[in-house]
């Protein structure tokens, strides 16, 4: 990458402003992390949080810490994207949502509205979920005695406000990230999550400096180092990667000119469903911890044997994981509406027939470029595990962290490349690189 490609930022008045736009309301976003919802004792919810693990531990993550600190913004984006994954789900079993999503950008658009109402409704039943499980949580016992009265005064006056509270946080938060992607840089959720995530880090290498005072291993750290490096750059690698079908455009006069026999190629990348499959396997596989903490009867029996780090919980996060790489792209990639599309365009694949004999063949190259994303999902996800248990690392490592805030590095370094590109400036790569591209 050319540092020279940063400098040019200054020079595109419109992108400067996009970045300045989109760190501002990141700004905004971090502020209300901080700003406590009334009614329960924010100590007290940080204990509970951080020991009950599991689904809340995971949401905790994606909030950047705003539901131990239980936050107006406790509940995060992760209604957003619920809402979101239920209506591509949706797609493929209700044939209104299927008809919209190939009506362009005014089905586009109607989705979003019914993925704003979704929003709404799971941010209510969640809240509503926050709150039962904060009123049980008084005086519950703990390692080091009991949380205390986590809620001051339970009842329906303290669930209703915490409804109206939590999910008036999470469609603000959904109206920054739409401003964000509108007027600023990349996806705005994306970003959010990201945002989420990275904060987090200098507390948890902070914690680590307190932990280890005067027995600090600089060997490991450079060791652990060396793998977060080597983590990342093959992450960069998979994100990258793509299978180029070539596609040949046939000629056709149009008047007294000729347009197509031109060659061009459909890219197929190798991670074609990105971070879904291990935030589903791990939701599935905390699901039992979460139910336990509630005391669901046989629940704690089941948490007992899917213990984070151990093989069975290993085994069945791995093979969740290629499972759901399977199915998110065989849902978000339609073999044969590519194929139509083609087809309409004129184009086609050398040596094969347009139609049905195209779509085979684009599903059975996407399935075979898929195990190896999936593969690689997998690694980089139990990754976490084998570095505390060899270099006995105190703080979590979350693979699935690491690969949402580098793909969403990557999607906003080629966001910002082109708009320069669009201006005639040099983006971040080389101009060699670009040429043998």
């Amino acid at each position: 990458m050319a540092l020279g490609g940063f400098a040019n930022i200054t020079k595109v008045p419109e992108l400067r402003k996009r970045i300045l736009f989109t760190l501002g309301m990141l700004a905004v976003y971090r502020i209300g992390v901080f700003i406590t919802a009334p009614g329960v004792d924010r100590t007290a919810m940080r204990a509970a949080v951080q020991k009950s693990g599991g689904l809340l531990g995971m949401f905790n993550l994606f909030s950047g810490g705003a539901l131990e600190n239980y936050s107006i913004f406790a509940l995060g984006i992760m209604p957003y994207v619920s809402s979101s994954i239920i209506l591509q789900l949706m797609g493929m079993v209700y044939k209104p949502i299927d008809e919209l999503r190939k009506e362009g950008e005014q089905g586009r658009r109607k989705i979003d509205q019914y993925t704003r109402y979704g929003t709404i409704m799971l941010s209510a039943f969640q809240a509503f979920g926050i709150a039962m499980y904060l009123e049980g949580l008084n005086n519950q016992e703990m390692s080091a005695g009991k949380y205390g009265d986590v809620v001051a005064h339970p009842g329906w006056g303290f669930r209703l406000m915490t409804i109206i509270t939590l999910t008036t946080g999470t469609a603000f938060i959904m109206w920054v990230g739409e401003q964000i992607t509108e007027r600023g840089i990349s996806n705005g959720i994306s970003l959010i999550i990201m945002a989420g995530i990275v904060t987090d880090i200098p507390g948890t290498i902070g914690n680590y400096l307190a932990q280890n005072k005067g027995n600090v291993q600089p060997l490991n750290i450079g060791a652990v180092s060396g793998l977060i490096l080597l983590t990342i750059a093959t992450i960069v690698f998979f994100e990258r990667g793509q299978r180029k079908i070539p596609i040949i455009y046939s000629r056709r006069n149009v008047g007294r000119r000729v347009y197509g026999g031109q060659t061009a190629h459909l890219p197929l990348k190798v991670n074609t469903a990105g971070t879904i499959p291990p935030i589903f396997a791990s939701s599935l596989l905390m699901f039992p911890a979460t139910l336990a903490n509630l005391h669901v009867p046989g629940m704690q029996y089941i948490e007992g044997i899917i213990q984070r780090g151990d093989w069975v919980f290993n085994t069945g996060y791995v093979l969740l994981i290629v499972f759901f790489c399977y199915f998110y792209t065989a849902v978000t990639f339609q073999a044969v509406d590519v194929a139509d599309n083609l087809k309409k365009q004129q184009a086609n694949i050398p040596g094969i027939r347009p139609g049905k004999q195209t779509a085979e063949y684009i599903d059975r190259v996407l399935t075979r470029i898929t195990l190896p994303g999936a593969i690689f999902l997998a690694l980089i996800s139990v990754l976490p595990d084998f570095l505390i248990r060899w270099f006995n690392v105190p703080f979590y490592f979350g693979g699935t962290s690491l690969l949402i805030v580098v793909g969403v590095a990557l999607d906003t370094v080629r966001q910002m490349e082109s708009h320069l590109l669009m201006r005639n400036y040099e983006g971040f790569l080389r101009k060699k690189a670009r040429a043998q591209a």
